[in-house]
């Protein structure tokens, strides 16, 4: 090492100086040192011990040190070479240490880096295996959730076929290429072959040829259009037994929207479909029963109100007057409650309508107060009428179920109060410029209605238990049929009331503002021939009298042929037709007058007591106006004005075609049009003439096929009507019959009556709407 280090040993030191020093100089150096040391210490030994120094002691000395420093020198040069050659073996064995120290350092970082990666290695075993363990317990656990769902699935799948098995329903499917691909029992019981049996069969190797056909082309159409569809059919099982079954028939995918086939299932309806024809026989019976009755109870009805109102015309004492007031009212009492017999059967089949005329708010109400006067004072009762202004003086509005809504409640009001008053309080409140909230209020201080039993007294039957007045009960439709007209009014009846005090009915009533003058009730023309047709004695005395009243002259015949042969001797200006006569129909009449061309210039006006009928029936059937029984001065007054008074003089104008917007519902303006650019005005008045010509006969043919039940025929000639609608631009009707032909609606069979009787009346009416139309048209080129 070239530097001392403090930790060497001092020979090392003392080695490593000689060599640095040089071997002669130290050689040197030391003899001379020794020489010094050898006269230092001479001297003092000698000073010690005799206190004196000679010359010789120096000498003797000297040649001493001189003798001795070669073999001392010899001695040290030959200790300090082994001392370096120690020196240079032990730097080389520290060097070589150091050599092995860093290799052993190297192999030791080697080591530990290899023992790191191991132990890096022996984690990621560690944590593959961990990983592995995790991953076997989550595949066991996998398999047995698998194997736990699979049970689950075959449970599901055994609970669903057996579901499936025990479903009264009808159930098959089939896949896309048409064969069977499995059933229920009942499908089994149906056509006698076990599921197995059935299973690639195809439907024209189980059914007979016209089921077969029947249940293929309804397949194919839910598999060719991707949609569901109902029908109902009949039926045959294996041992014979035909039944009616409602099917439902669904295209059905997997998880990847691949068509898989197609699912029926029916229901057995035959129970339901008999009720159903039970029930319409019933409706038609009770229809039937109610006309009868009408008829007959009407026919002295009308005796009774005519005969009264005319008695009170004539000089009577005031006793005599209140007496036949009394029949008068106990009669339009009697008519009333007829009324919502009536109307109750008309509610059952939805055949309630409006009839809109402009009707003053205070003259009706003062002739409602009239008679309801004449009943509270037969109980000792007082009424009191209020208009309240401001009110408009003229409104549109149904006199008809109005005054019928309001002859109920004042009804009631009087029946149900045995002392004090009932009154009737009309107000308004405007809506707008053109329509106005007019509000009735019908009020008494009678026995009152229960708090429990306010929410129910709508209601169709029901009636407040009130066992002190026994006396004082009714049918319990009065009030359900009020609330009934008022909503078909788009009104809203309420009721209060407090028990021993009274109750109060109000009824709100948005009416529009009438701008049309009101009907004067009074008569515009006399003198007119008519030839009333009636069978009843007591009807032709009553009618007569107040026709001849009115300033005409009257005959009279008694059945049907007498009118035929009265109508060919004479020529009347007006012929009041009875429908139920004793040896023909008052429509049979009519025919044979048309047919004959016998009323050309002769008005026709159907005299009846049957009310069901729709005044649009009558008119269908040749009749120009009807008038219903009991017969009403004011009804008359109305007919006979509108029939034969001209309208107010205005300045000519050609046949004048509906709006644009009201026809945009019933024609096909846009078609129509173009039809007419491309083909001509005669070429399309060809076409609906084709069309008029054949519309009865495929009315008739759609109506035949209706009532034998034939669905796919109705449907087939619905479809006719509605493609022969299409090319001549009816809309509605085209809408109507297309209505008609979508068998596969979920109500087809509720609603299917009246949407034919809609499709008459629509192509009856709407004919006219294009014939004007197209008149316009000509006008207008």
């Amino acid at each position: 090492m070239s530097q001392n280090s403090p930790l060497d040993p001092w020979v090392i030191r003392f080695a490593k100086f000689i060599i640095r020093f040089g071997a002669v100089k130290a050689s040197l150096l030391f003899v001379v040192l020794t020489l010094i040391f050898t006269f230092i210490g001479t001297y003092c030994l000698r000073i010690w011990l005799d206190g004196s120094v000679q010359t010789q002691d120096f000498i003797g000395a000297t040649i001493l040190s001189l003798l001795s420093a070669p073999w001392v020198l010899w001695f040290f040069s030959e200790l300090v070479k082994q001392l370096e050659q120690s020196r240079l073996r032990l730097k080389d064995a520290v060097t070589q240490l150091e050599k092995l120290r860093e290799e052993d350092e190297l192999l030791n970082r080697t080591l530990q880096n290899n023992i790191k990666q191991l132990n890096h290695e022996i984690e990621q075993r560690k944590n593959a295996q961990l990983e592995r363990e995790d991953m076997f317990t989550d595949l066991e656990r996998e398999i047995e959730d698998k194997s736990e769902k699979e049970q689950q699935a075959q449970s599901l799948s055994t609970l669903l076929r057996s579901i499936i098995d025990a479903s009264p329903d009808l159930i098959y499917y089939r896949n896309p290429e048409g064969q069977f691909a499995g059933c229920n029992k009942i499908a089994e019981q149906m056509t006698g072959k076990t599921e197995k049996e059935l299973i690639g069969l195809t439907p024209h190797e189980v059914f007979d040829e016209e089921l077969a056909n029947q249940v293929v082309t309804s397949d194919h159409y839910v598999l060719e259009n991707n949609v569901t569809v109902t029908e109902e059919i009949w039926l045959r099982f294996a041992d014979g037994k035909r039944r009616y079954f409602e099917m439902c028939r669904v295209p059905f995918y997997n998880a990847d929207n691949t068509l898989l086939g197609l699912l029926a299932f029916g229901r057995d309806i035959t129970e339901r479909k008999q009720a159903e024809n039970a029930l319409a026989k019933a409706s038609k019976d009770k229809t039937k029963f109610i006309a009868t009755i009408s008829h007959e109870l009407r026919t002295p009805l009308n005796g009774i109100v005519g005969l009264s109102r005319m008695l009170r015309d004539t000089k009577l004492t005031n006793e005599q007057f209140s007496w036949v007031s009394t029949i008068y009212a106990s009669g339009i009492t009697l008519g009333n409650i007829f009324n919502d017999i009536i109307d109750l059967d008309r509610l059952d089949r939805d055949r309630l309508e409006l009839s809109l005329k402009t009707v003053s708010i205070r003259d009706f109400t003062q002739e409602l107060g009239s008679i309801i006067d004449l009943l509270a004072k037969d109980k000792d009762l007082s009424f009191e009428a209020t208009v309240n202004d401001p009110l408009p003086a003229l409104v549109e509005v149904d006199g008809t179920r109005l005054r019928q809504t309001l002859w109920n409640l004042l009804f009631n009001a009087v029946k149900f109060t045995q002392r004090g008053k009932v009154s009737l309080e009309v107000s308004a409140e405007p809506i707008d410029s053109k329509h106005s909230m007019v509000t009735f209020k019908v009020c008494d201080t009678g026995v009152g209605i229960p708090q429990q039993d306010l929410d129910k007294i709508f209601a169709m039957y029901y009636q407040v238990d009130l066992p002190e007045h026994q006396s004082a009960t009714g049918t319990g439709i009065g009030l359900a049929i009020c609330q009934q007209m008022v909503s078909l009014m788009n009104g809203k009846i309420s009721v209060s009331s407090v028990i021993g005090e009274g109750t109060c009915f109000t009824v709100n009533l948005p009416l529009a503002i009438s701008q049309k003058p009101l009907q004067v009730e009074e008569l515009k023309v006399t003198g007119l021939q008519i030839l009333l047709v009636e069978d009843i004695e007591l009807n032709v005395m009553v009618a007569k009298a107040l026709l001849e009243k009115l300033g005409q002259h009257v005959d009279v015949a008694m059945t049907g042929q007498e009118a035929i042969d009265k109508a060919r001797d004479k020529e009347y200006d007006l012929i009041l037709l009875d429908i139920q006569l004793p040896d023909m129909t008052g429509f049979d009449v009519a025919n044979v007058l048309h047919e004959e061309g016998l009323v050309e210039q002769t008005s026709i006006v159907a005299l009846t007591a049957n009310v069901i009928k729709t005044r649009q029936e009558y008119l269908d059937n040749g009749m120009d106006d009807v008038i219903a029984k009991p017969v009403k001065k004011s009804r008359i007054i109305e007919v006979f004005n509108n029939l034969f008074c001209e309208p107010v003089s205005e300045p000519y104008k050609p046949i004048e075609a509906p709006k644009t917007g009201q026809l945009e519902s019933i024609l096909d303006l846009e078609m129509l049009q173009m039809l007419v650019d491309t083909i001509g005005h005669e070429m399309v008045r060809t076409s609906v003439g084709v069309f008029q010509d054949n519309m009865p006969e495929y009315l008739e043919i759609l109506q035949l096929n209706l009532s034998a039940d034939e669905k796919d025929e109705v449907c087939s000639q619905a479809h006719k009507i509605k493609g022969a609608a299409g090319s001549v631009g009816l809309a509605r009707v085209q809408k109507i019959a297309n209505e008609i032909q979508q068998g596969d609606h979920p109500a087809w069979w509720e609603n299917v009556h009246d949407w034919v009787e809609q499709l008459n009346e629509a192509a009856h009416k709407d004919l006219e709407k294009l014939q004007s139309w197209l008149s316009q048209q000509d006008i207008d080129d």
